[in-house]
C-alpha cells in the first residue's frame, strides 16, 4: 500500500483548507471540500502531478462546497461524493450563500451520491469510513482511514476549538456528542486535518480543548 499524503490549498475569504488526499506512489487521489478558487486547486493538482478521481464533501457550507460543481466540470465529470443527505437544503442554497458572503462563482451543488454512517469511500488502497457527525451542519460527515490512523474532520473539531453552531441547522449539544461519542473513541493517536487552521491529534484535544474538558 502506498503512503497516504495530504496537501492543503487555502480557498475563499474564509481561508478554508481545501485538502488534496493522494497516494505518494500512484499520485491518484481526491479533493476534499473545494469551496472556491478552483483555478488554484487545479494548479496544485497539476504542479504536483496528482490525478483527482473524485470530490468528497464534508458538509454543505459555501466555503466547503461552493466550487464543487465547477471543479467537477474541470476534471471531466468526476463524482461528487457526500455529504449526508441532511445537508441537501444547504447545497441547494449555495448561490444564495455566495451572494450573502460576497463569494463570486458559487454554484448550487448536486452530489452524485450522498453518504450515510457506516459506508466507506476509497481511492486506490486507501479506504475511509464515513462517520455522520451533525452539530456544525446537519449532514456533516467525517472521513476516517483506520489503517493510516487519520481523519479528515471538516468543521467538527479544530485545534483548541470546535465548529460554530450559530448557523442554520447548527446544534451545539449534537456537535459535542459527535466529537465525544464518534471521534475521540477512535483513539488519542489519531491525527486529523480540519477545515480551518492547523490539524492535530485527538488525544491533545481530549486533554486540552476547552470545549471538551
Amino acid at each position: 500500500m502506498g503512503q497516504l499524503n495530504a496537501g492543503i490549498v487555502p480557498v475563499t475569504p474564509f481561508q478554508q483548507n481545501c485538502t488534496i488526499l493522494f497516494d505518494m506512489d500512484t499520485k491518484k487521489g481526491v479533493v476534499v471540500d473545494p469551496g472556491g478558487d478552483v483555478d488554484r486547486i487545479l494548479a496544485a493538482l497539476k504542479d504536483n502531478g496528482i490525478e483527482a478521481e473524485a470530490i468528497w464533501i464534508t458538509h454543505g457550507h459555501i466555503d466547503h462546497a461552493g466550487g464543487a460543481m465547477a471543479l467537477k466540470e474541470a476534471l471531466g465529470g468526476v463524482e461528487i461524493v457526500g455529504p449526508h443527505e441532511a445537508d441537501k437544503p444547504l447545497l441547494d442554497n449555495l448561490e444564495e450563500q455566495g451572494r450573502r458572503y460576497g463569494i463570486a462563482g458559487a454554484q448550487n451543488c448536486v452530489p452524485d451520491r450522498f453518504l450515510s454512517e457506516g459506508e466507506t469511500v476509497s481511492f486506490g488502497d486507501h479506504v475511509f469510513e464515513v462517520l455522520h457527525c451533525p452539530g456544525h451542519a446537519p449532514g456533516h460527515v467525517v472521513f476516517y482511514d483506520r489503517d493510516a490512523n487519520f481523519a479528515h474532520v471538516g468543521d467538527v473539531l479544530f485545534r483548541g476549538s470546535v465548529g460554530r453552531t450559530d448557523l442554520p441547522g447548527g446544534d451545539h449539544a449534537a456537535l459535542i456528542r459527535s466529537i465525544k461519542e464518534k471521534l475521540l473513541p477512535l483513539g488519542d493517536d489519531v491525527g486529523f486535518l480540519c477545515g480551518h487552521g492547523p490539524g492535530g491529534r485527538f488525544g491533545e484535544e481530549r486533554r486540552g480543548n476547552p470545549f471538551l474538558t
